[in-house]
């Protein structure tokens, strides 16, 4: 069925007419007029029902074109009340989306008023100017041009724009043969030959994409331009109607370039975005095509996903979206593919290269030998992409040969995955040389990855409502397996020498590989994703033959996934008892090796934002100590007096070198404790003790020490001397803040002395070091100094507004406070949306419930921002207090008060 015919039709079946427009009251109210106010007046109530019909879930393609119908009824009749000069000479035609029926509430209008003659009078002119006029009126946002024929012909020529809108055109008022006639002189014969208008169209498509970074799993994406989106769609009716005049789906199945599968998720997605887009219209009273999160939730409830323990209703509509726009990009690149093979390549001399009995290369790319291929052997299913994966001759697949591992996919059962062949190809895949990941990609989209490996295709197009994982959890766990791939490449020697240097000396690479593959497997089921997945992975390796002891290397990486990072963000580094602790957990440098690699490739893989050097330094800080554990023994950790002993035995060679005597070394050091000793480490003793003794003593002592001088730490040290006062910490957080420094880590000593020594770390905004720019080193300076010049008084907090996409989460506080046994401190942890100020905040509820700061770990992932500090209660006059219940619950929500969003 024709748009047009659609368009007449579909308000018969579903929607009456006479319910939405009654055009005989219309026509008496504008009795000989033709005034704006009761065409807006039966506009909007026309649009009130539709969107009741909406509401209501009638289907979207019913509505679609009952909007049309009535944008079409409301034109004729404005149309008909004006005085048109020479009305068989003149056309109004509906272009674009219009012209093809799509129309949403607050879609452009694009209209073309045609004419034989490119001289237009007065009389034309001005009929024209009325009619824009009255459009704009009544509410509806036009798009007008008006054009001889000759002058759509010249203009087509010059853009591709024009030509394409010109290609979707209806006769809304005149006489049809003027649009005949314009269509043969802008028709493939004349201008934009398809072969040209294929090339063009492919790459205004990949500029498109380009645009939205190429990803279809946008946090926000563009329903009608992102991959897979309406675009695409109408990318393929354009190109099959250039070729040879399909103008619907329906026809193009007709002629062979659709099959019936094809046929139907096209259908299937376009209803589903539209309906997405109408939704977005209505909510917003405009046009809106960007999915945005206050948009995602609304139209979560109005479809009726529930919230439930797994996952929320917001992700369930999110997954759906992602899955389909997933079907459709696929779908779209084998569709302008097969075009292209039949248009651009037709007729051509074919250059054939035989592989095997199943398989060759035709012009690149690889084929099929016959339609019967993967019915006779369907271990050819998982043949073709080790095939791509080993032969770096072939460029990609034939559309015909995708149809048929898309249509032969079902043939993936249970009996297929035991199967020792099947098996073993997958192995070799994953061992394979060229494109490894990009050839599961090329599985994941056309429906093999998840059939082989079921557990996989649950993962698909799942999302994380933050603004934290910004890839669904299928193509991060893709990405990981790409940024695993990449530590080989020279790039990663120079910029992560020690990872490089480790990936290459691994025993067996591929069970990295598995674990990457397996890490997040478990994501959306509801409990320990990492117990759920060690599970999987353990399947996994029994059905893929690998030993007992692989097996149980991956699973416990699997299982473990998350204990380095957790680690090195949320714990002491430099304790020993913390890497004692961890060098435990892992047991031997292999595990360690292994597990390093896979955390680096995680993060890398979760947010770009989330990897920068002080989350690097802390990975490789952890992962060295470890090393030296494991490397002297966890049989006999070195005893608390011994490290003290070893580490001031250390500092004090250091300091001699630099002339810095033992009466003033030792004036410092009995200023300090020894737990400010345990915890530093001996750069930073040598460094602190350096700058005291340089120092006059008139004001707080600020220090930076610049990268240059500290590589490995990754970050930018600012250390701060002076006496202790009640807001000396939320002073310092102020100053960073209006410095445009993200504050990574906290170290605080406060000592019995009086005396504080506070170092901070910290990064610009872009996420690097400050390094050893001087004026911006003593911009730093200057403003710390001018902070802390009266510490016992808060500074006031600068001003800054949190951006939408922050306000579209939820503003919930969570505090908690954990007393460990052994520790003599507490640990209080906040989460709690990310906006300026919340240390300086905290600090000042510290200092007004005599709480000592020892240390802080300061995370921000998306929208949330996770600290913690380590306290103790200072109020009791005992070394290192724990905090007793009701203090700790009154700080609790002191603090919860303290963050509330403003």
């Amino acid at each position: 069925m024709s748009v047009a015919a659609a368009s007449e039709a579909a308000p018969r079946r579903g929607i009456s007419r006479s319910d939405l427009l009654d055009k005989a009251a219309l026509e008496t109210a504008l009795d000989d007029g033709c005034e704006a106010g009761p065409l807006r007046e039966a506009l909007g109530k026309a649009q009130a029902r539709l969107d009741e019909r909406y509401l209501a879930n009638c289907p979207i393609r019913e509505i679609v074109a009952a909007r049309t119908w009535l944008v079409d009824e409301l034109l004729r009749i404005i149309w008909r009340r004006l005085p048109w000069p020479n009305p068989e000479q003149i056309g109004l035609l509906a272009t674009g989306g219009y012209g093809r029926g799509e129309l949403l509430p607050y879609s452009d209008i694009d209209l073309l008023v045609l004419t034989r003659r490119s001289r237009q009078d007065a009389a034309m002119r001005d009929c024209m100017a009325r009619f824009t006029a009255l459009l704009w009126d009544i509410g509806l946002d036009v798009g007008q041009s008006a054009r001889s024929i000759r002058q759509c012909k010249s203009a087509a020529r010059k853009d591709l724009t024009i030509a394409t809108s010109l290609m979707e055109t209806r006769t809304l008022a005149g006489p049809e043969r003027l649009r005949s006639e314009m269509m043969a002189a802008t028709g493939p014969d004349s201008i934009w030959p398809a072969a040209k208008f294929l090339r063009a169209k492919r790459e205004e498509q990949v500029a498109r994409h380009e645009k939205c970074q190429d990803v279809d799993y946008a946090l926000e994406p563009n329903v009608k331009i992102s991959p897979g989106g309406l675009r695409d769609i109408q990318t393929i009716v354009w190109v099959a109607k250039r070729h040879c005049g399909a103008d619907s789906f329906r026809s193009m199945r007709q002629l062979g370039f659709l099959t019936r599968a094809e046929h139907v998720m096209l259908r299937r997605g376009q209803h589903f975005l539209w309906k997405l887009r109408y939704g977005m219209h209505m909510l917003e009273g405009r046009r809106e095509d960007r999915l945005r999160f206050d948009l995602q939730r609304s139209l979560a409830r109005i479809f009726d996903y529930p919230d439930d323990r797994e996952s929320l209703g917001v992700e369930k509509l999110m997954q759906q979206y992602y899955r389909a726009v997933g079907n459709l990009r696929g779908l779209n690149d084998i569709l302008l593919q097969y075009l292209d093979e039949a248009i651009v390549h037709g007729g051509r001399r074919d250059t054939v290269i035989e592989l095997n009995r199943r398989f060759r290369i035709r012009n690149g790319y690889l084929e099929a030998k016959s339609g019967r291929v993967f019915a006779r052997t369907p271990s050819a299913l998982l043949e073709a992409f080790v095939l791509l994966a080993n032969e770096p001759r072939i460029e990609g697949i034939r559309a015909s040969t995708i149809r048929l591992l898309r249509e032969q996919r079902k043939l993936i059962d249970e009996d297929f995955r035991n199967d020792l062949r099947n098996v073993s190809l997958f192995m070799e895949l994953l061992r394979s040389p060229h494109q490894m990941v990009k050839q599961l990609r090329r599985m994941a989209r056309y429906g093999i990855l998840g059939r082989y490996l079921p557990e996989f295709g649950k993962i698909m197009g799942q999302m994380q409502h933050d603004l934290f994982h910004i890839y669904t959890v299928d193509a991060h766990t893709l990405q990981v397996l790409q940024n695993m791939r990449r530590f080989a490449s020279p790039e990663a020697t120079a910029e992560l020498p020690l990872v490089a240097k480790l990936y290459k000396s691994l025993p067996k690479i591929v069970l990295l590989y598995v674990a990457g593959l397996y890490h997040d497997i478990a994501k959306g089921r509801g409990g320990d994703h990492s117990m759920l997945g060690m599970i999987d992975a353990e399947r996994f390796c029994r059905r893929h033959r690998l030993s007992a002891w692989d097996g149980k290397l991956v699973s416990w990486l699997v299982e473990n996934h998350l204990l380095m990072s957790m680690t090195a963000q949320r714990k002491d580094i430099d304790d020993p008892e913390v890497i004692d602790e961890f060098a435990r957990a892992v047991g031997d440098k292999l595990h360690l090796d292994y597990l390093y690699l896979l955390t680096v490739a995680d993060i890398r893989a979760t947010n770009p934002e989330l990897w920068n050097s002080w989350r690097a330094a802390l990975l490789l800080a952890l992962y060295m100590n470890t090393r030296r554990a494991l490397r002297l023994g966890l049989e006999n950790p070195r005893e608390r007096g011994g490290r003290i002993r070893d580490k001031k035995a250390s500092a004090r060679k250091f300091l001699q070198a630099a002339g810095i005597g033992r009466h003033d070394r030792s004036a410092i050091w009995q200023l300090m404790s020894d737990e400010y000793f345990i915890r530093e480490s001996v750069d930073n003793i040598c460094w602190h003790t350096r700058v005291i003794c340089e120092h006059d003593g008139a004001a707080p002592l600020v220090s930076l020490r610049e990268l240059s001088e500290n590589a490995p730490e990754g970050a930018t040290l600012a250390f701060v001397w002076a006496r202790d006062a009640d807001y000396l910490f939320a002073n310092s957080a102020v100053a960073f803040e209006r410095l445009g420094l993200n504050v990574q880590g906290a170290r605080i000593f406060t000592f019995a002395s009086g005396w504080c020594a506070n170092t901070w770390a910290v990064l610009e905004a872009n996420g690097n070091p400050v390094g050893s720019n001087a004026a911006r080193i003593g911009e730093i300076r200057a403003v710390l100094a001018r902070h802390l010049e009266n510490p016992g008084q808060r500074m006031r907090d600068p001003e800054f507004h949190r951006s939408r996409r922050k306000e579209a989460f939820g503003q919930r506080v969570d505090v908690t406070l954990l007393n460990s046994q052994g520790k003599n401190h507490s640990t209080l942890e906040v989460n709690c949306p990310d906006q300026p100020g919340i240390l300086a905040r905290v600090g000042e509820v510290f200092a007004e419930f005599g709480i000592d700061l020892q240390d802080a770990r300061i995370t921000t992932l998306g929208e949330r921002a996770e600290d913690l500090f380590f306290i103790t209660d200072s109020s009791t006059g005992t070394a290192g207090p724990l905090l007793d219940t009701a203090k700790a619950e009154a700080l609790k929500q002191r603090i919860r008060s303290a963050l509330a969003v403003r």
